[in-house]
């Protein structure tokens, strides 16, 4: 009797403060936060499970490996709400200056963030907009960098606040430096993109519901009440909406049957069990450059969220864009707005994808796919990559979730595994010392020529080296982004030499210049980026020598793309002797020229101890710059103004 008598006291005693709490209009934390119930959300987009999705939570008692594993990826993470939790940095009285003229300052109350900051939506210069204090609720990213999100106050309308916090970086920088775009154009309010357009990969079934999605009027004067059944990349975006199979699965028998006998339970789809092509649509959903077909699709995803469901024909309700195929070239040139002054997309002019995001686009272009003669030979997302880690993986978590590749897809098994007859004789394919990174399939096939997220990664379409590619697209390629000291005219040589690669006709500099210094000193900004990326990555370093490079990245401190000046001093902090170099990327003009002059004479300290002569790099026998060369290459640089769409 005592027994049930202690255990019915702080029951009777926790019903009477959920009523008080009830009575108040919320729940109550430990620590005495209300906590809104979801349903009662109104100054946000909130989660709502409808139209069959249950969320992940219906997920976790029987499949508890694999909610594990996803619950410990990026996917997870894409949107989250602002918690103590989730919020990496500290909005402790934190001010950040630099921010377009403006300042920025972040506070915490509680398990509340806010922030003041001029408003957006006026079209004033920043210093003569009105200053507004918001309370942050959401946040896009937690791998690379956070973005945060903000309630407006109009019904579920968020905001973007002008900083972003770059994770690896520790430090918060101007949104709009973490992106490729150009310097000259004004800065543009960004308040509801996350209702409109980040929610179709950065939530599971996701409403905008905006009354009029097309923007005939002020997002301020329309009714917007934005919803997805979950927030981030959940199980249901790759499985389907589940509400049947968690109801019929609450059988045992039922479960066990399908155990025994191996077949597919019908009620959800298991990727890994499609065709190739359907597996990697799933991928293609969100990893991919799509458009709909027409208004009527738009209208419809606005209202009922997109209507792909994992084991679609993706096309069926969406235009697959594959600039190869199905953009005539007039169309092609004004997609790209190449010809008008103005790069502005997310393809190279020969249609490969050079932004991050979209592997789904390269992988469709890749002869290991569209080439294939049968399923089993056909490359798909899931030859290397793996959603749920294995119970036999070692590696951390953390270790997985970086790049989640199956093991010991990292390295050469990856292409191995299908092109069997190199494995006992890859170095005379390559031409280089077997397990060098020049005997690498990725570094040669799969070269870092996408960019975002202030990094380059590998492309998804797998090619081979072309020194015609190259002048074609000005998109660098393998060899000379490996070494980064020879020419375009010696990486051709030995192209044609080893693979009877035919060589282009070349001009002078593209004969006795460095690509890479061309690229860097007359290449446009995508070009630019990419190579300083490639200045400080160790492979390149190590077969190129580094002596040269802080002559070079010096000049890339004041690029006027705040994101190659971001790389580059990256890469510069990368080299021997210049890990304490003060910089500030967003700092005034005069003050980046300061630090790029102490980078140049810290060069030139140090050139007795280790000199530079080499002509193909502009430097004299004695190692001074040939300074009348590299003025000719940067007048004339490519200026067209570069806008790369994440």
């Amino acid at each position: 009797m005592q027994s049930n008598h202690l255990r019915s006291a702080p029951t009777a005693l926790l019903v009477a403060l959920l009523a008080l709490s009830g009575g108040v209009g919320g729940f109550w934390t430990l620590h005495g936060t209300p906590v809104v119930p979801e349903h009662r959300v109104t100054s946000r987009p909130n989660q709502v499970e409808e139209d069959g999705y249950v969320s992940s939570d219906a997920c976790r008692s029987c499949h508890p490996s694999e909610y594990a594993s996803w619950h410990g990826s990026y996917h997870r993470t894409m949107t989250q709400l602002a918690t103590p939790q989730t919020v990496v940095p500290s909005f402790d009285g934190i001010r950040i200056g630099n921010v377009y003229g403006g300042v920025v300052r972040l506070e915490r109350q509680g398990d509340e963030f806010l922030a003041n900051f001029a408003d957006p939506d006026w079209n004033e210069p920043v210093g003569d907009r009105p200053q507004i204090r918001r309370k942050v609720v959401m946040i896009t990213g937690s791998h690379n960098q956070q973005v945060y999100w903000y309630q407006t106050g109009h019904d579920r309308v968020l905001g973007q606040l002008p900083v972003a916090y770059v994770i690896g970086e520790e430090r918060w920088i101007p949104r709009r430096a973490a992106v490729l775009h150009p310097p000259a154009d004004p800065v543009f309010s960004e308040t509801g993109h996350w209702n409109s357009t980040c929610i179709a990969c950065h939530a599971t079934h996701g409403k905008p519901e905006f009354d009029t999605p097309f923007g005939s009027r002020p997002i301020q004067r329309q009714a917007v009440q934005t919803k997805a059944a979950e927030f981030g990349i959940a199980c249901e975006a790759c499985h389907g909406p589940s509400e049947e199979h968690a109801r019929l699965n609450r059988n045992p028998t039922r479960r066990y049957w399908f155990h025994l006998t191996g077949r597919p339970d019908t009620t959800t789809v298991l990727p890994t069990r499609l065709n190739p092509s359907l597996s990697s649509q799933v991928c293609g959903q969100c990893h991919g450059v799509w458009e709909f077909y027409d208004q009527q699709g738009e209208r419809l995803a606005n209202s009922a969220g997109l209507p792909y469901k994992p084991g679609d024909q993706l096309t069926s309700t969406r235009f697959m864009a594959q600039p190869t195929r199905n953009i005539e070239a007039d169309t092609m040139k004004t997609l790209l707005a190449e010809d008008q002054g103005f790069i502005n997309d997310s393809f190279w002019s020969d249609g490969m994808v050079r932004v991050t995001g979209r592997e789904y686009n390269g992988l469709i272009e890749s002869p290991c796919f569209k080439n294939a003669t049968d399923d089993q030979h056909t490359l798909s997302c899931f030859s290397c990559h793996t959603m749920h880690k294995k119970p036999d993986d070692a590696r951390s978590m953390a270790n997985w979730a970086d790049t989640q590749l199956t093991p010991r897809m990292d390295g050469d098994e990856a292409c191995l595994q299908c092109h069997q007859s190199l494995r006992t004789s890859l170095p005379a394919h390559t031409r280089h010392q077997a397990n060098s990174t020049g005997s690498s399939c990725y570094n040669c096939h799969m070269p870092y020529t996408t960019y975002g997220l202030l990094k380059t990664m590998r492309s998804h379409q797998i090619s081979s080296p072309s020194i015609a590619a190259s002048l074609a697209t000005g998109r660098p390629n393998a060899c000379n982004l490996c070494h980064l000291d020879k020419t375009l005219g010696w990486a051709s040589q030995y192209l044609d030499k080893w693979y009877g690669t035919p060589s282009p006709t070349l001009g002078d500099d593209e004969q006795s210049v460095a690509a890479s210094v061309l690229w860097l000193l007359r290449g446009d900004a995508a070009q630019r980026v990419i190579v300083t990326q490639a200045l400080g990555w160790q492979p390149a370093q190590q077969i190129s020598g580094t002596s040269w490079m802080p002559f070079y990245l010096a000049q890339a401190l004041d690029d006027p793309y705040e994101a190659i000046r971001f790389v580059a001093y990256r890469s510069l902090r990368g080299l021997p002797g210049f890990s304490d170099i003060p910089y500030d990327f967003v700092a005034p003009p005069r003050q980046r020229l300061d630090a790029a002059m102490k980078t140049i004479d810290r060069w030139r300290s140090r050139r007795t101890e280790d000199t530079v002569a080499a002509a193909a790099l502009l430097f004299n026998s004695d190692g001074t710059p040939r300074a009348d060369v590299v003025a000719r290459l940067l007048k004339a640089r490519d200026h067209r103004r570069v806008l790369l769409r994440e």
